[in-house]
């Protein structure tokens, strides 16, 4: 059964405007079961027969019922610009959904700016793996005013550490134990074997690459140098990988959708003049991080090996949802820190001129300790900071004396 998605909400709004869009990211995420919900015609170039069709004759993607799925639209790139040209030959609104799971390397295709335009997807949220029990939309925190906070949730951290483990991939979410790892196992050598050369990357030594992969998800939500993860990488008795690969992983992988890094925040106005650029490194969905780091739901319980590591994964499925969330309210997203390291906040949600700044504890409860850095951001921000939340483990959505929200992971939604 179809899941709704919080793209479906978008496509509803922007599909009786636009002549085309493009759904891209990661393989899995579902693209291709919610565009086809929309479609009336579907081309699927994963399949032979689709492809010969429309290599003999390419003008069946014009003859074809309204609106027109072309899916993986990548592995035939000319349809990129026969999609383009009809747009500017005056297709009607609503005409076109493609899907990408790659971006095409070698292929000279025209941008699409302004004729084809792009929406993220991305695996699921909490917020769409558990409908109903959302109580914080981040859209109202944005409007400003505090509004006030409330809500009660029977998850506590076992609950989140094994929606960690199930990945928000639709097709997963339905598979546990050992059918799940192993589905995941295939998921991430089916990137090394098949996907890397696809994309024109010839992988000479692959479990080099495992390596590195393995490196940068002992890095998640954090802000290693790619010189610390690159020496992270190296085998008992070999040196790391060479630079010059590591940026070609690395390069792949951004086409494949496959890292999702949260930029440094960078403000629009003087209050900080002096914060830092780096990323906070992320991959697609934190399952394939726990899973390349052999985790399972026994190293999260108590002296686990996966203790320490719970926190970085929490943040990591909590930016999965406030990435979706913001993208629903026409926000962007960052993470801030000084160059010196001396303030920290997980996440600057921001549009136009209202900031909402988030802060992630893998905690119960909170105290005064936890929400420095947001009233250290407020004292700067004053009333651009229209408010301040902290996501928790915890079991009750309120607010503190101060003003700050605090609120339970699983009751923030869009």
């Amino acid at each position: 059964m179809y899941e709704p998605r919080i793209i479906d909400s978008i496509l509803d709004e922007l599909m009786p405007g636009l002549p085309a869009i493009l759904l891209e990211g990661a393989k899995s995420v579902g693209k291709t079961a919610t565009a086809s919900r929309r479609a009336r015609s579907a081309f699927h170039l994963d399949d032979p027969a689709d492809i010969a069709l429309l290599r003999a004759d390419p003008a069946n993607l014009d003859r074809a019922p309204a609106p027109v799925l072309v899916d993986e639209w990548q592995r035939m790139p000319e349809l990129w610009d026969r999609v383009r040209r009809a747009v500017d030959a005056g297709a009607t609104p609503g005409q076109y959904l493609l899907t990408g799971s790659a971006v095409p390397v070698g292929a000279p295709v025209h941008s699409g700016a302004g004729r084809i335009d792009p929406i993220r997807m991305r695996p699921m949220s909490l917020a769409e793996r558990m409908p109903g029990h959302i109580t914080v939309s981040l859209a109202a925190l944005l409007r400003g005013g505090r509004p006030p906070l409330d809500g009660e949730t029977a998850m506590v951290a076992g609950g989140y550490a094994s929606e960690i483990l199930r990945s928000g991939f639709p097709g997963l979410r339905n598979t546990e134990g050992r059918m799940l790892r192993a589905r995941l196992d295939g998921y991430l050598e089916n990137v090394v074997r098949h996907e890397f050369p696809e994309q024109g990357a010839h992988v000479r030594r692959p479990e080099t690459l495992r390596r590195w992969l393995r490196a940068y998800a002992a890095a998640t939500s954090t802000t290693a140098s790619y010189a610390t993860v690159l020496r992270a990488a190296a085998g008992e008795r070999e040196p790391p990988p060479a630079k010059t690969s590591t940026i070609a992983y690395r390069d792949v992988l951004t086409q494949l959708w496959l890292i999702d890094p949260l930029d440094g925040w960078q403000p629009t106005g003087s209050e900080l003049s002096r914060v830092a650029k780096a990323p906070k490194h992320q991959l697609a969905d934190p399952a394939l991080a726990a899973r390349l780091l052999d985790l399972t739901d026994v190293d999260f319980t108590a002296g686990g090996r996966g203790v320490r590591l719970f926190g970085q994964l929490f943040e990591h499925l909590v930016a999965l949802g406030v990435q979706t969330y913001a993208g629903a309210a026409e926000a962007r997203i960052g993470h801030l820190r000084t160059q010196g390291g001396e303030h920290e906040v997980d996440m600057i949600v921001e549009r136009g001129e209202h900031v909402v700044a988030i802060e992630v504890k893998a905690a119960r409860t909170i105290d005064d300790h936890d929400v420095r850095h947001l009233s250290w951001l407020a004292g700067l921000l004053g009333d651009r900071l229209v408010d301040s939340i902290v996501v928790t483990t915890g079991p009750r959505a309120y607010r503190r004396a101060d003003g700050i929200g605090v609120v339970p992971a699983a009751l923030l939604g869009p």
